[in-house]
Order: C-alpha cells, then structure tokens, then sequence
C-alpha cells in the first residue's frame, strides 16, 4: 500500500501530466486568431471583472498563464484596441488595465470556440458526476494552498 506521500505523487503527477495533455492540445487548437492563448487569458480574465479592469499587479495575480512580460503583452493588446491603459486613479504609479468593446467581442467570439474545445477534450472525457467531482477536488486543492505552511 502506497505511502501518503506516495500517494500524494501520484496524484500530482496524474494531475500535472493530464494538464500538460490537455495545454498541448488547446495550444494547437487553431481559434485563437487574431490573438494568442496567452493573449486570450488575458482578454477572459478581464472579462470575467465586474467593471472590466483590473490593476496590471492584479492581472498579473490573476492569468493563468506565467507571463514575465505582461506590460509588453498589454501594450501589444492596446495597440490592437483590445484593451485599454490607464493611469490608476488610486496610485499615480500604477497602471489599470481596462478591456474595450472590442477585445470583449474577440473574446467572446474565440471564447465559444475554446468552450466547444473544453467540451470535446473534458467533458467527452469524464461525465456529470465525474466532471462535478473533478471541480471540487481542484478547488478544495487550490483554496488549501493559503493554509499550507511551507516546510523548509
């Protein structure tokens, strides 16, 4: 009988491995035109914010995508007329990152698309049941990690 840190592994690497699969696939998905994966992350992030902006430390918190160069990538959408920069009124120094009409549309329009995509590749995959406890297993394990102490 396995260890519970054996245990432990195994489900993480399960975990991790079933993610990477799934990554690879929707990465070579062709509906990201005329953004990127990670260029959309940014686009539904914003989208999901009751007033469509977020503060670009507080996007940067929020993507789920690693992105070193988030202000380049936001400058990139701004030029596009995706998203939009503006000074933060509570900070002088900082910068608040608005979605515009426009990168809403492009969002929604590739957004049908990945949720088509997470349909076939997830939901075919697991059923209701399956899918349910999926959801609250990675939820339980995400809000968890606040409560965890690092052991050094």
């Amino acid at each position: 009988m396995p260890s519970d840190t054996e245990l432990s592994i195994q489900a993480w690497e399960a975990l991790f491995r079933s993610q990477v699969a799934l990554m690879r696939r929707f990465t070579a998905d062709d509906i990201w035109d005329p953004i990127g994966m990670r260029e959309y992350d940014v686009l539904f992030t914003l989208s999901t914010i009751p007033n469509r902006r977020l503060r670009l430390h507080e996007l940067n918190d929020e993507i789920l995508l690693s992105q070193p160069s988030l202000s380049r990538m936001c400058d990139r959408l701004a030029a596009l007329g995706y998203v939009a920069r503006e000074p933060d009124p509570s900070d002088k120094r900082g910068t608040v990152i608005c979605l515009t009409d426009t990168g809403a549309d492009v969002q929604t329009t590739i957004g049908r698309k990945h949720a088509a995509r997470i349909r076939r590749y997830v939901g075919d995959a697991l059923n209701a049941d399956e899918l349910k406890t999926l959801r609250s297993l990675c939820t339980k394990l995400r809000l968890a990690q606040t409560d965890i102490r690092e052991h050094t």
